[in-house]
């Protein structure tokens, strides 16, 4: 895509601007929004040409605080009440209904709206309410004219880092044939969501595919700070952190200790119900994947990592440098210097690459099949 007839892009709910960097160059950003402080700061930090972004609740926007002849939305909207860990309230609930806020101003540009649309979401998105959460989003989709479809990527196809989401990819023009057929992002759970649609939105449905992303080359090691500048767990503390372990993750230490080689584990503490009673559980996965990065609300909500090396067990936590690398950001990305303020950036975004891949394989061939849009 030729970078000097950039097509423009409005991005709702932008935190620290991840979106943004996936897109790169090949696009331009018009118009960014975020109400939380901590993210809007980040934002400006990292984007000197920041004069369009607006801070403020989604619902105070106007349709007029929004530039015309955008040809992508893309937005990320708030996710708690759909993750499992949250209320799941849907799409009319809690913060998730920050959606609707977006929502009524793409309604309300009409036939000016951006002709592509992606909404970012967890994968409980597909299930939300039986499915209905998601019947919903499609049927707001067709009503303006829309056809729709969703992949469902986990970024360690990109990154070491578990972490799966739904990308919601909605059109106004005709796509490219090429773009459509099967794709390993076709998961069970998207193929279940479009099963459960009215007869009358499935025919808007689209199967999005792109080519194959590149084979992953790094894994969580790979990523951390050398040991010498890590701030390390006192032995005590570690201890106390194995003692939470089930027999299954005490095997699972115990293989990586008898393999004698270093290995890396990301440890999560969770609530389990073991004989009809609430247990603190620490548990460990040693496949070269970090966890799920989370906004940290407490100390149980950071992630740990595990270094089994020379006969000695360490456990610290994950830096926010290291997040940021998990999620894809360059080296030069400016962090807020309070630990827990950058990983509430970093947790609530969305990985790099994937957004790159999005961009690369499906969004710019659907603008450069319509030249007359790439002058917008």
């Amino acid at each position: 895509m030729s970078r000097n007839r950039r097509p423009s892009f409005l991005e709702f709910f932008a935190g620290g601007g991840m979106a943004r960097l996936g897109l790169g160059e090949a696009w331009s950003c018009a118009f960014a929004n975020d109400f939380d402080p901590v993210k809007a700061a980040t934002y400006r930090d990292n984007f000197p040409d920041a004069e369009h972004f607006h801070e403020g609740d989604v619902w105070a926007l106007a349709p007029s605080d929004l530039p015309r002849g955008a040809s992508l939305a893309w937005a990320s909207s708030p996710c708690q009440d759909f993750s499992l860990a949250g209320g799941r309230a849907g799409l009319k609930g809690g913060r998730s209904s920050a959606f609707f806020g977006f929502w009524r101003l793409i309604e309300a540009m009409g036939a000016e709206a951006p002709p592509l649309v992606v909404i970012e979401n967890v994968s409980g998105l597909l299930t939300s309410h039986g499915g209905a959460d998601f019947t919903a989003l499609c049927a707001a989709l067709a009503r303006q004219g829309y056809r729709f479809g969703a992949l469902e990527i986990d970024a360690a196809a990109f990154l070491p880092q578990s972490r799966p989401r739904v990308f919601v990819i909605a059109t106004r023009l005709a796509p490219p044939a090429g773009l459509q057929g099967e794709s390993p992002f076709h998961t069970r759970a998207v193929r279940e969501a479009q099963g459960r649609l009215p007869a009358d939105l499935a025919q808007g449905w689209i199967w999005w595919r792109g080519a194959a992303p590149p084979r992953r080359n790094a894994d969580l090691a790979s990523l951390l700070e050398p040991d010498a500048a890590a701030a390390w767990h006192s032995a005590e503390r570690t201890e106390r952190l194995l003692a939470l372990m089930s027999p299954l993750h005490r095997a699972r230490l115990a293989a990586a200790e008898a393999s004698g080689e270093r290995r890396v584990g990301a440890v999560f503490r969770r609530m389990r119900v073991e004989k009809g009673a609430r247990v603190q559980r620490a548990e460990v996965r040693f496949d070269g994947l970090a966890g799920c990065l989370r906004t940290p609300r407490g100390g149980s909500s950071r992630q740990t990592l595990l270094v089994v090396d020379g006969g000695q067990v360490r456990s610290r936590l994950v830096s926010p440098r290291e997040g940021a690398r998990l999620m894809g950001l360059p080296e030069a990305y400016r962090l807020p210097a309070p630990a827990t303020a950058a990983l509430h950036v970093i947790g609530d975004g969305v990985a790099v690459p994937v957004v790159r891949w999005l961009s690369a394989g499906i969004l710019e061939p659907i603008i450069e099949a319509r030249p007359a849009l790439a002058a917008e």
